[in-house]
Parts: C-alpha cells; structure tokens; sequence
C-alpha cells in the first residue's frame, strides 16, 4: 500500500488547495472496490474535493463522496472535457482515477495545473504530460 501512503501525503499537503477528482466510468470492468477506497480516502482527508465522474462526456460534478460512482457499459473515454472543465473551474490539482486508454487531443501537450493520473491494473501506459501513479 505504498501508493495509498503516497496519495495521503499528497492529499494533506494540499489542504489549502482547489483538489478535484475525476474518475473515467465508462465501463463496469472497473476496478470498483479500489475506486470507491481512494474516493472515501479523499472524503476523509479532503471532504471539499470535487469528484467529477465522466466517460466520453461529463456526467456529474459532486462534492467528494463514496459509494456513489455510476458506471457505464460501453468502454469509451475522453479526457478532454474533464480537462477543460478543470482549466475553467481554476483547479489547482487534479487527480484522474482512469486506466489511460481514453481519447486526449494530440495538440494538447500540457495543462495549466497539477495533473496526478492514477492508474490501476497491471500495464502503465506512456503519459503525455502530467504525473502518473500506479494505484493496485
């Protein structure tokens, strides 16, 4: 639980920060136990963190609670929406609970903010920009 420690850290040192957290639900093969551990950490430890569920589009914007994840069944992701959403909200960090398999616009080489993605599963894929973290 190496990771699970790393995140704590991270979540304490920005107390004084705008934190959202985004989760990709675009399918039911998600890892949802672990999911819904790393949404209650933030509900403990940062209880005004927005939680931004989204697939291929935005499908709520809450404030930070567990158990409360709708998945979808179709497999397709967009992060684009998200990030432009974070960009215009003035997030300060922005953690991507997500497999990184979701579409990014090839002419988007970076944001305007902190970007933590945290991965689950065995494969790490290549990142385009931002701060990747295995989460398993």
């Amino acid at each position: 639980m190496k990771w699970h420690k790393r995140i704590l850290s991270m979540i304490q040192e920005r107390q004084d920060k705008k934190v959202a957290l985004a989760v990709d639900t675009s399918t039911k093969d998600a890892p949802a136990i672990l999911i819904n551990n790393i949404v209650t950490l933030f509900e403990t430890v940062k209880p005004d963190t927005i939680l931004v569920q989204a697939d291929f589009k935005i499908r709520s914007i809450t404030p930070v609670k567990s158990n409360t994840i709708t998945y979808q069944n179709h497999g397709k992701s967009s992060y684009t929406l998200v990030l432009e959403w974070a960009k215009e909200e003035k997030i300060d960090t922005l953690f991507y609970i997500t497999d990184v398999t979701g579409f990014l616009p090839e002419d988007l080489e970076r944001v305007d903010f902190e970007l933590f993605w945290l991965v689950s599963g065995t494969f790490m894929p290549k990142i385009p920009f931002g701060k990747a973290i295995k989460v398993a």
